[in-house]
Order: structure tokens, then C-alpha cells, then sequence
């Protein structure tokens, strides 16, 4: 049975589109209030994450402040939480946390390559 204290951090996924890029752009201006490191714009989907989108690393003290910001500011927009423990896989499909509308991930990019592990 894993503890809590297999998480070491999490990320926050916000998706977005053209459209809603502006709402996006907003929400990471109230999220630099935070001790988060905001990555970079992905304007195509990236690893399992089917939309545009950006990711937001924090530290798992954090979860407290940020998820309930997020929450409570992402409007429209969907945000997909998960932690970061030693198996990719389970963080994103069992014990992720979704803000809006649920989307479909693609498990290909998490799985282990062939003749690795």
C-alpha cells in the first residue's frame, strides 16, 4: 500500500485551445503569486495530454493552496491535477484529480519502450 509520502510533487496540466488561450494566459498571471514552476506553452498535444496545454509543478505542501485556487479560477477551462510518485501510469490514470471536463488521455507515452526497465 503506497503512504502519502510517495508523493514528491504533482503537477496541474491547464488545457486550452485558441480559443481560450486569453483565459489560460490569465489564470498562469495568478498562479506566479505562487512558488510554482510554470513550464512552457504547448500549442499541440504533448505526451498523454490530448489538448494544447501547459504544466504547473509544485511541491505537495502546496497541493493545500494551488488546487483550490485552480478550482476556484480556471473558468472554463480544464486543469488535470496528478502526483508525482514512482509509477507514471498509476499517477495519471488511478490517482489523478480532474478540474472541468474529464479528457482522454493516451497511456502509449507513459508506457515503459520496449527493451528498457
Amino acid at each position: 500500500m503506497k503512504t502519502v509520502d510517495s508523493i514528491t510533487g504533482y503537477h496541474a496540466h491547464v488545457y486550452f485551445d485558441a480559443d481560450s488561450e486569453p483565459a489560460a494566459a490569465t489564470l498562469r498571471e495568478g498562479l506566479e503569486a505562487f512558488d510554482v514552476t510554470l513550464g512552457r506553452w504547448h500549442h499541440k498535444p504533448v505526451g498523454p495530454h490530448p489538448e494544447w496545454s501547459y504544466q504547473v509543478a509544485f511541491d505537495p505542501g502546496q497541493f493545500a493552496d494551488i488546487v483550490p485556487f485552480l478550482a476556484l479560477n480556471r473558468g472554463d477551462l480544464t486543469v488535470f491535477v496528478h502526483p508525482l510518485t514512482d509509477d507514471a501510469m498509476a499517477d495519471h490514470f488511478d490517482h489523478a484529480i480532474w478540474l472541468g471536463e474529464k479528457a482522454e488521455l493516451d497511456p502509449a507515452p507513459l508506457r515503459p519502450k520496449e527493451g528498457k526497465g
